[in-house]
């Protein structure tokens, strides 16, 4: 872990980003690459997939959509003792997530003038759900659910089959719990393209959620256009603001519990006490040496552990500002009274038991959280993500003679005389 020692005046957020920096390394190759995956989905349809499932999965599939079979077996599987936890989860998150419902509106702003928003569901959406190094269901649920409060009649999920050709039963117990039917056996950037452009069997969706690998990552943001995305995220990421008063072994977990996700994962621990600090990374260094994803860890740790040290609260919170990380904690006594300090953090745990790993799973917030500084201007993922929005105007004939003029004289002024007419036609009948 790098130790930072965090001057008087504090650190501009240039040298901040310079020290935290981790792109999402989409690079110019891996864009040629992706992007000729992608023509071929386009060009190739349900053959290409097949071709590219062979090539990057190993795997041989006639039929890549997951049958009712697979989902029943994949249910009994799990056990049901895992299903119960699953079903929890789902309704903390269903209940968390029909809080931010909006609903259409209509008012009369002026005599005549009637104004107002309707808000609706996207029709079809698409949900990566990604495979590799560890299976989430818990983003099966955090992705899916969103999308069936918001009312969307339509969700399609992908994902990628193992070796043995199939899923893994703890995503396909996820889904069923969320009620998800439609699911393919199709993963990485051919996934992406296959939910963006369709196939002969699959139709295309209008917007595309759910994180990935970087191959996935670069997909969306080529496919971004032709369907809307929620964001490119990017590896994993934590930051723990304590003192003193913090339990190290406790911190130190809490650290390592999201630098296992990925070899690029990063870690901040900011405090104002050194000597805590150098007793949460020895603690670091014990409990890795005991966990099952050493390496891993270890990687993330050696290259992207960053500490830094300052002199109160006040600056541990400016440079968690602009850090902008993904995951806050807050283990300061009274944590709650820090809130108005933090403008910029994807999803904020507050108090000693509010370990990051319950918003993984249980808390009902929305764990796919903007990474890599971007939620200074971005947000977790949630039912806005799923609706869309159009303006509804009205105008009666006595308010449209109120304002026609004007309009006419906007439109002029901008050369646009075509709109200027179509008010001037309207005032001589």
């Amino acid at each position: 872990m790098e130790w930072i020692e965090v001057p008087e005046k504090g650190l501009t957020l240039r040298e901040v980003r310079t020290m935290t920096n981790r792109n999402v390394n989409l690079s110019d190759d891996l864009e040629k690459s992706v992007s000729a995956i992608l023509a071929q989905v386009k060009e190739g349809g349900d053959e290409a997939i097949r071709a590219l499932t062979k090539k990057f999965d190993g795997v041989d599939l006639t039929d890549f959509r997951v049958s009712e079979s697979e989902i029943e077996e994949a249910v009994k599987a799990v056990g049901p003792e895992f299903l119960a936890v699953l079903k929890e989860a789902k309704g903390n998150i269903e209940a968390f997530h029909r809080e931010q419902v909006r609903k259409s509106w209509s008012k009369t702003f002026r005599d005549g003038v009637e104004l107002g928003e309707r808000f609706l569901p996207i029709q079809r959406v698409g949900v990566y759900v990604p495979g590799g190094r560890a299976a989430y269901p818990s983003t099966v649920l955090m992705d899916t659910v969103p999308a069936m409060v918001a009312g969307c009649p339509s969700v399609a999920m992908a994902t990628p089959p193992g070796k043995d050709g199939k899923v893994n039963p703890n995503i396909l117990a996820a889904a069923y719990v969320a009620g998800v039917k439609e699911i393919y056996k199709v993963g990485g950037a051919q996934g992406i393209g296959m939910l963006a452009y369709g196939t002969e069997t699959v139709e295309p969706v209008f917007k595309i959620v759910g994180p990935g690998n970087a191959f996935v990552a670069m997909a969306k943001r080529l496919v971004f256009g032709t369907v809307g995305i929620d964001m490119i995220a990017g590896p994993s990421e934590v930051c723990c603001v304590a003192d003193g008063s913090a339990n190290p072994k406790w911190i130190a977990a809490d650290l390592l519990s999201q630098a296992e996700h990925d070899p690029r994962a990063a870690v901040f621990l900011i405090t104002p006490d050194k000597d805590f600090g150098l007793a949460v990374q020895k603690e670091m260094e014990k409990q890795m040496k005991e966990l099952s994803r050493y390496e891993i860890m270890k990687s993330s740790v050696d290259q992207y552990a960053k500490a830094f040290l300052c002199k109160d609260a006040e600056q541990c919170f400016d440079i968690v500002n602009k850090i902008a990380p993904e995951h806050l904690e807050v283990e300061l006594p009274d944590p709650k009274k820090y809130l108005p300090l933090i403008y910029n953090a994807g999803a904020i745990f507050l108090g000693k038991y509010t370990s990051e790993p319950i918003g993984d799973y249980m808390a009902g917030p929305n764990h796919t959280l903007p990474t890599s500084g971007t939620a200074a201007f971005s947000s977790p993922l949630g039912v806005y993500d799923f609706v869309k929005h159009s303006s509804v105007e009205c105008y009666s004939e006595e308010a449209f003679r109120k304002i026609s003029k004007k309009v006419q004289l906007f439109a002029k002024a901008e050369g646009l005389t075509a709109h200027a007419h179509a008010m001037e036609v309207r005032d001589e009948d």
